[in-house]
């Protein structure tokens, strides 16, 4: 039998947290209490046409608009009694310990493909010669050649000058915090991404939970990690409710590692008893579940018309108990509503993306007009720019509204929940 997955042995003179208290996500709309964000960074002005799609960027987003609309987006989650951690901060304060920073330097540089073991040794060097915010804004921001020395660096491949502008690349897609990893419960899917552009994101990840001072003592279990071979992204990862979790087949997450997390989670005897996974098309419009089907109250979710189905789901659920554990997988090809509808236990309401119209729905898909952030039920973050979808929400079916400017967020092509991790909500 597969033992829980923790982040580390927990010595029993350790201290521990209960991890009920720093985590906890049971739902897509119990009331938010604490969230994770990344604030646009240098990262974004390190942005070139050449370099798009290598980064998985559509255009080049305007940095000053983009802090501007994203701490508009984080005044409001605060006003409305929402504690805003910063993945940037968190990361300053967990390499405070020095023996923890060098072993973070040295797995960054590892991971971002520095070849040559001088060209290695004297980034290691210039990282750990920056003041511990200045590193981990460097970290993010990328590392230009021209700002290594390379008259110290002995090798061929750090004197040989070619067209590529970046020793380390930027890392641009770090404000959409959903995708490096997922709070199931009250444990943790420590992602592996599907690129290995993104999947440098959840080296943060790794060393904020095993070592930051408000994580480090409680005992989190893992449903998945990063030293995984095959992908999932935060994104796919949807918690109807306290039984009942939607994940998506996509272009950014494999059917194996939905296998492994039902695994882990039904053998630790979690109150998770059901997982969705939707099989959605492959492509850059549905690239995860939740740009296409997002919940705003017990029974609505905003989506995407191309969504509604027939869908093939396949429902996986447990069957024994933790010594005669069996997985039981049940293939079903239905409609969205009458899915959710068998599994929630109520009628399902859902409000389609530019109220399902050809051209507005197409364009406010593309601006994330079907990825709403619900703070508490009925209650829900939307992107400006989506008038039509947003008049539906409020007018029709009585959403309550909170309108971020997205003028600029919008151009890395992620709605209000890309752009956040709950940490921690209230059960409903």
């Amino acid at each position: 039998m597969e033992s829980t997955l923790l982040r580390k042995p927990i010595n029993k003179t350790d201290k521990i947290i209960d991890p009920n208290k720093v985590l906890n996500v049971t739902s897509e709309i119990g009331r938010l209490k604490t969230v994770l964000l990344h604030r646009p960074g240098q990262e974004i002005e390190n942005l070139t046409p050449d370099l798009l799609g290598r980064l998985l960027f559509d255009d080049i987003p305007y940095l000053k608009i983009a802090q501007e609309e994203h701490d508009c987006f984080a005044d409001i989650l605060r006003k409305n009694g929402v504690k805003v951690l910063y993945l940037e901060e968190l990361a300053v304060e967990t390499i405070s310990d020095e023996e923890v920073k060098q072993k973070f330097i040295r797995q960054f540089i590892d991971e971002a493909s520095v070849s040559g073991e001088s060209l290695q040794k004297t980034l290691i060097e210039y990282f750990g010669s920056l003041p511990n915010k200045t590193l981990i804004n460097k970290m993010m921001s990328g590392v230009r050649k021209e700002e290594i020395d390379k008259k110290h660096c002995k090798s061929l491949c750090g004197q040989i000058d070619d067209n590529y502008p970046f020793i380390c690349d930027p890392m641009p897609n770090l404000y959409f915090t959903r995708d490096p990893f997922a709070v199931v419960g009250n444990g943790i899917s420590l992602n592996h991404m599907r690129t290995q552009t993104r999947n440098r994101e959840t080296i943060f990840a790794k060393y904020i939970f095993a070592n930051h001072p408000y994580f480090k003592d409680a005992e989190i279990p893992f449903w998945f990690d990063r030293d995984e071979k095959t992908s999932i992204e935060g994104g796919d990862i949807l918690v109807l409710n306290n039984t009942t979790l939607a994940i998506g087949i996509s272009q950014r997450t494999d059917a194996a590692s939905i296998d492994k997390i039902c695994k882990r989670l039904f053998l630790n005897n979690t109150n998770f008893k059901t997982v969705l996974a939707f099989n959605i098309p492959v492509s850059r419009a549905f690239m995860h579940l939740d740009t296409v089907f997002t919940m705003v109250d017990r029974d609505k979710f905003t989506i995407h018309s191309g969504i509604e189905g027939p869908l093939t789901v396949y429902e996986i659920t447990k069957q024994g108990d933790q010594n005669h554990l069996e997985i039981n997988i049940e293939k079903q090809n239905a409609k969205l509503e009458d899915i959710l509808q068998k599994h929630l236990g109520c009628e399902i309401t859902l409000i389609r993306c530019g109220n399902g119209d050809k051209i507005a729905g197409a364009r406010e898909q593309w601006n994330d007009g079907a990825n709403t952030l619900a703070i508490a039920p009925r209650e829900v973050v939307v992107y400006s720019r989506n008038y039509v979808t947003n008049k539906i929400l409020s007018e029709k079916y009585g959403i309550k509204l909170h309108i971020i400017p997205s003028s600029e967020l919008s151009r890395g092509r992620g709605g209000p929940r890309c752009m956040s991790m709950p940490l921690y909500r209230e059960d409903l």
